[in-house]
């Protein structure tokens, strides 16, 4: 991965930065996913969460609205994201 300098990126930072995660419909999962998101983001609360049901009901979207303070930051929220067992897709 090449590195991006700071003056190159199209985010300015500090921002509100919208990510959307997507996974099987189950009860834990809403809960599961803002408590990674609260270890890149202290300051997220559930009222930054959308949640939207597939509409066979079978998977659940959520859209998470973090305040991004660098780029590091993204990618790790991304890659632990990416890499949980009840994720099936990151946006």
């Amino acid at each position: 991965m090449h590195e991006i300098k700071p003056e190159d990126s199209l985010i300015e930072y500090p921002c509100d930065f919208p990510i959307k995660v997507m996974g099987v419909m189950q009860d834990s999962f809403a809960q599961t996913i803002v408590e990674v998101v609260m270890i890149h983001d202290p300051t997220f609360h559930a009222g930054k969460l959308e949640m939207r049901p597939s509409s066979k009901g079978n998977y659940l979207a959520l859209t998470v609205t973090i305040r991004a303070i660098h780029r590091e930051q993204l990618d790790n929220l991304y890659r632990d994201l990416s890499a949980h067992p009840m994720v099936k897709m990151v946006l």
